[in-house]
């Protein structure tokens, strides 16, 4: 079960790495992470499609609304074309069916195409990458095209999400014993081992979003030995203006983030079930509501 601690903190680590080539954490550097890490399959390489090219990207939204990207298709070639479909095709996520788009090229153009990816398949790596690509030519024929995409970006979100998979084999979190406290919610985050690993696992830092404050006594550390902490947790308003009340896509997630060993922070989803969700609703109904 130590692999599986060692994994995280390599997974995570080649994630920053891709991202933003920031330096590693405590706790050793990505090159030694990695070494202590199984090398991930990988797919075969995919031939370039003329006079079309792709790339992944991930803005705010995707990273906010999680299990999506954009896929920027460019039309590299003289001719222009229609794109009607797109699907991810990685050998590190489960595939997913093409989703409907609407999309006209002239060349010289570059339109983002929102696409799902699937679960990751974290012993496989997300590169090569395509995209499959329903093209419609200017006399009607219609072509299934698998285009490489430049992909750096899904590795690092393929990283990103292993990661956390790999600390939740370690630990189960949970916020219990939530109740309304005045213009707040208040209640224990829980870290409870799950298996017979002896990892530190300390939950650092967690944030709120837009319309809701997240706070907690930590940082909370789940010591070798140790079956279950817990702390303080309380949650607030942050915002009761129309437009972000209407426009938040995931009013109710916010990120944990924990460390392993010390090691670089792997960042979860703090886990709120439908009542919790429907008490956080309740105090947004208390608190914005005049009267």
């Amino acid at each position: 079960m130590r692999r599986t601690a060692a994994l995280a903190l390599a997974l995570v680590c080649v994630a920053c790495g891709a991202q933003d080539d920031a330096p590693a954490a405590a706790g050793g550097s990505s090159a030694d992470a990695s070494s202590s890490a199984p090398a991930l399959r990988t797919g075969p390489p995919v031939p370039p499609v003329a006079g079309i090219a792709g790339e992944v990207v991930e803005n705010r939204t995707d990273r906010a609304a999680g299990g999506q990207v954009q896929v920027k298709v460019s039309a590299t070639g003289d001719e222009p074309f229609s794109v009607t479909a797109v699907a991810l095709d990685s050998p590190g996520f489960t595939p997913l069916p093409a989703v409907p788009v609407t999309a006209s090229f002239v060349p010289g153009r570059r339109i983002d195409l929102p696409t799902p990816y699937g679960d990751p398949v974290c012993d496989t790596a997300a590169e090569p990458a395509a995209a499959r690509l329903t093209v419609v030519r200017p006399d009607g024929a219609v072509e299934e095209l698998r285009v490489p995409l430049a992909a750096e970006v899904l590795t690092a979100v393929h990283a990103r999400s292993c990661a956390a998979i790999a600390v939740q084999e370690l630990v189960a979190v949970a916020v219990t014993d939530l109740v309304a406290d005045g213009d707040a919610l208040t209640g224990r985050l829980v870290l409870t081992r799950t298996g017979d690993d002896d990892a530190a696992v300390t939950a650092a830092r967690v944030e709120g979003n837009v319309l809701y404050t997240a706070e907690a006594e930590l940082p909370l550390e789940l010591a070798g030995g140790e079956r279950e902490v817990s702390a303080g947790i309380t949650f607030g308003t942050a915002r009761c203006d129309p437009h972000a009340l209407a426009e938040t896509k995931q009013p109710y997630l916010m990120p944990l983030a924990v460390t392993v060993d010390g090691g670089a922070e792997v960042v979860l989803d703090l886990p709120l079930d439908d009542a919790q969700r429907g008490q956080l609703r309740e105090l947004t109904d208390r608190v914005c509501t005049p009267g």
